[in-house]
Protein backbone atom coordinates (compact mmCIF):
# COMPACT_ATOMS: atom_id res chain seq x y z
CA UNK A 1 0.00 0.00 0.00
CA UNK A 2 1.39 3.38 -1.22
CA UNK A 3 2.47 5.58 1.80
CA UNK A 4 1.87 9.35 2.14
CA UNK A 5 5.36 10.03 1.39
CA UNK A 6 5.14 7.91 -1.71
CA UNK A 7 2.17 9.81 -2.98
CA UNK A 8 3.36 13.23 -2.81
CA UNK A 9 6.81 12.72 -3.90
CA UNK A 10 5.64 12.84 -7.62
CA UNK A 11 4.54 16.06 -7.37
CA UNK A 12 7.59 17.38 -5.78
CA UNK A 13 9.40 16.02 -8.70
CA UNK A 14 7.16 17.70 -10.97
CA UNK A 15 7.73 20.98 -9.64
CA UNK A 16 11.56 20.47 -9.26
CA UNK A 17 11.36 19.82 -12.62
CA UNK A 18 9.20 22.34 -13.97
CA UNK A 19 10.49 25.22 -11.42
CA UNK A 20 8.17 28.03 -13.07
CA UNK A 21 10.50 29.98 -11.27
CA UNK A 22 13.27 29.37 -13.09
CA UNK A 23 11.72 30.16 -16.29
CA UNK A 24 10.77 33.86 -14.81
CA UNK A 25 13.27 35.50 -17.06
CA UNK A 26 12.37 33.41 -20.09
CA UNK A 27 8.57 34.68 -19.87
CA UNK A 28 10.08 38.31 -19.07
CA UNK A 29 12.11 38.29 -22.35
CA UNK A 30 9.84 36.60 -24.83
CA UNK A 31 6.90 38.41 -23.75
CA UNK A 32 8.58 42.01 -23.74
CA UNK A 33 6.48 44.82 -25.45
CA UNK A 34 3.22 42.44 -24.59
CA UNK A 35 0.51 44.17 -22.89
CA UNK A 36 -0.80 43.01 -19.56
CA UNK A 37 -4.19 41.12 -21.21
CA UNK A 38 -1.50 39.82 -23.36
CA UNK A 39 1.03 38.67 -20.58
CA UNK A 40 -1.75 37.50 -18.57
CA UNK A 41 -3.35 35.20 -21.34
CA UNK A 42 0.21 34.03 -22.50
CA UNK A 43 0.59 33.05 -19.41
CA UNK A 44 -3.00 30.94 -19.02
CA UNK A 45 -1.86 29.15 -22.64
CA UNK A 46 1.54 27.95 -21.35
CA UNK A 47 0.39 26.73 -17.91
CA UNK A 48 -2.64 24.75 -19.79
CA UNK A 49 -0.66 23.21 -22.56
CA UNK A 50 1.87 22.28 -19.57
CA UNK A 51 -1.41 19.82 -17.69
CA UNK A 52 -2.14 18.85 -20.98
CA UNK A 53 1.57 17.74 -21.84
CA UNK A 54 1.54 16.20 -17.98
CA UNK A 55 -1.75 14.55 -18.03
CA UNK A 56 -1.31 12.69 -21.11
CA UNK A 57 2.10 11.50 -20.33
CA UNK A 58 0.25 10.40 -17.17
CA UNK A 59 -2.58 8.40 -18.80
CA UNK A 60 -1.16 7.25 -22.37
CA UNK A 61 2.73 6.37 -20.68
CA UNK A 62 2.27 2.99 -20.26
CA UNK A 63 0.61 2.26 -23.57
CA UNK A 64 3.37 3.56 -24.89
CA UNK A 65 5.81 1.69 -23.41
CA UNK A 66 4.10 -1.79 -23.96
CA UNK A 67 3.67 -0.41 -27.49
CA UNK A 68 7.94 0.08 -27.69
CA UNK A 69 8.21 -3.05 -26.09
CA UNK A 70 10.27 -1.37 -23.48
CA UNK A 71 10.37 -3.07 -19.78
CA UNK A 72 9.08 -0.05 -16.98
CA UNK A 73 12.83 -1.20 -15.60
CA UNK A 74 14.63 0.37 -18.10
CA UNK A 75 12.83 3.02 -18.51
CA UNK A 76 13.48 3.93 -14.82
CA UNK A 77 16.93 3.89 -15.42
CA UNK A 78 16.86 5.95 -18.88
CA UNK A 79 14.21 8.52 -17.54
CA UNK A 80 16.65 8.88 -14.04
CA UNK A 81 19.79 9.12 -16.40
CA UNK A 82 17.54 12.18 -17.87
CA UNK A 83 16.46 13.64 -14.76
CA UNK A 84 20.16 13.52 -13.79
CA UNK A 85 21.43 15.23 -16.44
CA UNK A 86 18.21 17.74 -15.79
CA UNK A 87 19.28 18.39 -12.03
CA UNK A 88 22.99 19.09 -13.30
CA UNK A 89 21.87 21.68 -15.37
CA UNK A 90 19.82 23.44 -12.47
CA UNK A 91 22.48 23.08 -10.84
CA UNK A 92 23.93 25.58 -12.59
CA UNK A 93 21.00 27.78 -12.61
CA UNK A 94 19.76 26.92 -16.02
CA UNK A 95 16.20 25.61 -16.84
CA UNK A 96 15.73 21.63 -16.27
CA UNK A 97 14.58 21.61 -19.93
CA UNK A 98 16.87 22.21 -22.57
CA UNK A 99 16.33 25.77 -24.47
CA UNK A 100 17.16 24.17 -27.46
CA UNK A 101 20.02 25.05 -30.18
CA UNK A 102 20.99 28.70 -30.79
CA UNK A 103 19.10 28.86 -34.24
CA UNK A 104 16.16 27.53 -32.80
CA UNK A 105 15.58 30.39 -30.55
CA UNK A 106 16.31 32.87 -32.95
CA UNK A 107 13.32 31.16 -34.95
CA UNK A 108 10.94 30.97 -31.88
CA UNK A 109 11.89 34.84 -31.45
CA UNK A 110 11.84 35.82 -34.86
CA UNK A 111 8.04 34.01 -34.67
CA UNK A 112 7.56 35.95 -31.41
CA UNK A 113 8.61 39.55 -32.99
CA UNK A 114 6.03 38.50 -35.46
CA UNK A 115 2.99 38.27 -32.84
CA UNK A 116 3.39 34.71 -32.94
CA UNK A 117 2.14 32.99 -29.73
CA UNK A 118 5.11 31.95 -27.74
CA UNK A 119 3.15 30.27 -25.11
CA UNK A 120 3.23 26.51 -26.18
CA UNK A 121 6.82 26.74 -27.95
CA UNK A 122 9.28 27.61 -26.12
CA UNK A 123 7.43 28.75 -22.89
CA UNK A 124 5.71 25.18 -22.69
CA UNK A 125 7.63 23.08 -24.85
CA UNK A 126 10.84 22.56 -23.64
CA UNK A 127 11.10 25.20 -20.88
CA UNK A 128 8.42 24.08 -18.67
CA UNK A 129 7.86 20.58 -19.69
CA UNK A 130 9.94 18.26 -22.07
CA UNK A 131 11.72 14.96 -22.01
CA UNK A 132 12.54 15.01 -18.37
CA UNK A 133 8.96 15.99 -17.53
CA UNK A 134 7.45 13.23 -19.69
CA UNK A 135 9.73 10.62 -18.67
CA UNK A 136 8.76 11.47 -15.37
CA UNK A 137 5.22 11.22 -15.44
CA UNK A 138 5.42 8.20 -17.47
CA UNK A 139 7.80 6.19 -14.40
CA UNK A 140 5.06 7.12 -12.22
CA UNK A 141 2.21 6.15 -14.19
CA UNK A 142 3.78 2.52 -14.43
CA UNK A 143 4.10 2.58 -10.61
CA UNK A 144 0.30 3.04 -10.21
CA UNK A 145 -1.85 0.09 -9.41
CA UNK A 146 -4.99 1.97 -9.16
CA UNK A 147 -7.61 4.18 -11.15
CA UNK A 148 -7.56 6.91 -8.70
CA UNK A 149 -3.56 6.88 -8.17
CA UNK A 150 -4.15 7.87 -11.97
CA UNK A 151 -6.31 10.37 -11.22
CA UNK A 152 -3.90 12.16 -8.45
CA UNK A 153 -1.02 12.42 -11.32
CA UNK A 154 -3.53 14.52 -13.23
CA UNK A 155 -4.37 16.01 -10.44
CA UNK A 156 -0.61 17.18 -9.75
CA UNK A 157 -0.78 18.36 -13.33
CA UNK A 158 -3.34 20.78 -12.47
CA UNK A 159 -1.56 22.24 -9.61
CA UNK A 160 1.63 22.41 -11.48
CA UNK A 161 -0.44 24.43 -14.10
CA UNK A 162 -1.89 26.72 -11.58
CA UNK A 163 1.46 27.42 -10.07
CA UNK A 164 3.26 27.55 -13.01
CA UNK A 165 0.02 30.19 -13.84
CA UNK A 166 0.29 32.35 -10.69
CA UNK A 167 4.29 32.51 -11.07
CA UNK A 168 4.27 33.92 -14.54
CA UNK A 169 1.36 36.39 -14.01
CA UNK A 170 3.42 37.57 -11.09
CA UNK A 171 6.53 37.39 -13.49
CA UNK A 172 7.56 40.89 -12.82
CA UNK A 173 7.39 41.55 -8.93
CA UNK A 174 8.91 38.03 -8.44
CA UNK A 175 11.93 39.32 -10.75
CA UNK A 176 12.24 42.94 -8.71
CA UNK A 177 12.06 41.09 -5.19
CA UNK A 178 14.09 37.91 -5.82
CA UNK A 179 16.69 39.46 -8.72
CA UNK A 180 18.77 36.69 -11.08
CA UNK A 181 20.82 35.77 -7.83
CA UNK A 182 17.63 34.64 -5.85
CA UNK A 183 15.94 33.28 -8.68
CA UNK A 184 19.42 31.09 -9.03
CA UNK A 185 19.70 30.40 -5.65
CA UNK A 186 15.92 28.68 -6.16
CA UNK A 187 16.55 26.67 -9.08
CA UNK A 188 19.93 25.47 -7.49
CA UNK A 189 18.01 24.28 -4.48
CA UNK A 190 15.38 22.59 -6.56
CA UNK A 191 18.40 20.86 -8.98
CA UNK A 192 19.20 19.42 -5.95
CA UNK A 193 16.21 18.16 -4.93
CA UNK A 194 16.00 16.46 -8.43
CA UNK A 195 19.33 15.01 -8.51
CA UNK A 196 18.27 13.01 -5.28
CA UNK A 197 15.36 11.68 -6.58
CA UNK A 198 16.63 10.83 -10.32
CA UNK A 199 19.45 8.95 -7.88
CA UNK A 200 16.04 7.01 -6.27
CA UNK A 201 14.50 6.20 -9.56
CA UNK A 202 17.63 4.73 -11.09
CA UNK A 203 18.28 2.77 -8.31
CA UNK A 204 14.71 1.09 -8.60
CA UNK A 205 15.04 0.24 -12.11
CA UNK A 206 18.50 -0.99 -11.74
CA UNK A 207 17.50 -3.31 -8.69
CA UNK A 208 14.84 -4.63 -11.18
CA UNK A 209 17.44 -5.44 -14.37
CA UNK A 210 19.67 -6.43 -11.80
CA UNK A 211 18.21 -8.54 -8.95
CA UNK A 212 21.94 -9.14 -7.26
CA UNK A 213 21.63 -5.60 -6.66
CA UNK A 214 18.89 -5.62 -4.61
CA UNK A 215 20.06 -8.93 -2.35
CA UNK A 216 23.56 -6.51 -1.97
CA UNK A 217 21.55 -3.88 -0.90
Amino acid sequence: MATSMDLIKPLVTLVAIVNPLGIVPFFIHYTQGYSHAQRQRTARVSAFSAFLVISLSALLGQQLLNFFGISIASFQVGGGLLLLISSLSMLNAQPAEAKGSAEEVRATEAKAAMGASIAVVPLTIPLLTGPATISTMVIYATQSRHWWELGLLVGYGVVVAVISALTFSLADPISRVLGKTGINVMTRLMGLILAALAVEVMATGLGKLFPILERAG
